[in-house]
């Protein structure tokens, strides 16, 4: 789905709205051009693109750092910027780098951040939500880099957010506490609290976003659940014949490509393909070593979509 495609009553009960919204900088840049989507109660949306797409320009503005420069938006039925004294102890918001105080110890520093927090979490609590409570009396000099993120995340949820905005939250976490972070995620979504989430790890988006939306030069070009994202994109069939097989063998139908003896074949009927390239192996008696076939995945789906992009800017431009 194109962004022209996407409708303006997207969901129901919208935290998160966004319409037409544009954003530039000095010397007349335009990072987000006429951006529109929104977000429903309890929902994980993920905005996704290519570095310099826009999506930090336009979270800036989701969370009220900055006025847009055209369109609208609203997150809890208020203008985020104008409105910042109603939307602010509402929301919780994890930056891509937090720059805390290096020589202050973790419980120090939640402790800090509750002073300038309504309702705010007792630090054990908060430090034991993102699996910190063993290190409460480290400095923050000396916490690794993935424990640095879990006290972003300490803090992002520090006052019980309703709406709450992850900035490439797991940047730094080993594979344990990517998915331990993940988990945690889950359970605050479980809790109606609705999460924009971005992310380079696209993993991580299909993972957990019941929709998302992927930038490319400050516009949506595409968006989704992650199924209707991928579903647009080919499945693919890899394996190698062996020895003495050639590849002009196989059923036209199945339009295979040959890299010596490995076989790649892309298809948008995956079970029918599968079915027919079987059917002929048993018949044939080859054994097709390394047989593995599955659908698109949203990495192939946002590398397709991103080329795609820029080809036909190329072809605007020339």
């Amino acid at each position: 789905m194109t962004s022209d495609e996407i409708p303006r009553d997207r969901v129901r009960d919208p935290v998160i709205e966004a319409d037409g919204v544009r954003r530039s900088y000095a010397g007349g840049f335009e990072a987000v051009t006429g951006v529109s989507f929104s977000v429903a109660r309890g929902e994980l949306f993920a905005l996704l693109g290519t570095n310099g797409a826009g999506k930090t320009s336009t979270v800036e503005l989701l969370e009220g750092l900055a006025r847009p420069d055209g369109g609208a938006i609203r997150v809890l039925g208020h203008d985020p910027y104008t409105d910042r004294a109603a939307v602010r102890p509402r929301i919780g918001v994890m930056l891509q780098e937090g720059g805390f105080p290096s020589d202050l110890t973790a419980a120090e520093t939640v402790r800090m951040w509750a002073g300038c927090t309504s309702g705010a979490r007792p630090t054990a609590e908060a430090l034991e939500l993102v699996g910190l409570g063993h290190r409460a009396g480290v400095r923050v000099k000396q916490l690794s880099g993935g424990e640095r993120r879990r006290l972003d995340l300490a803090l992002a949820l520090l006052g019980r957010p309703e709406v709450l905005f992850l900035d490439e939250p797991t940047t730094g976490l080993d594979a344990e506490g990517r998915r331990d972070t993940w988990e945690l995620v889950r359970g605050l979504k479980e809790e109606g609290i609705t999460v924009l989430l971005t992310t380079h790890y696209l993993e991580e988006a299909e993972e957990l976003a019941d929709r998302l939306a992927i930038m490319h030069r400050g516009r949506i070009v595409t968006a989704g659940t992650p199924a209707e994202v991928t579903a647009a994109r080919p499945a693919r069939v890899r394996f190698e014949l062996p020895e003495g097989v050639e590849p002009a063998r196989l059923p036209l139908g199945l339009h295979a490509a040959a890299d010596g003896r490995r076989i790649e074949i892309r298809t948008h009927r995956l079970q029918e393909s599968l079915t027919e390239l079987l059917h002929w192996a048993a018949e044939s008696r080859v054994l097709l070593t390394g047989l593995d076939a599955r659908s698109a995945s949203l990495e192939e789906a946002f590398l397709d979509i991103a080329k795609s992009a820029a080809e036909t800017e190329e072809v605007t431009v020339s």
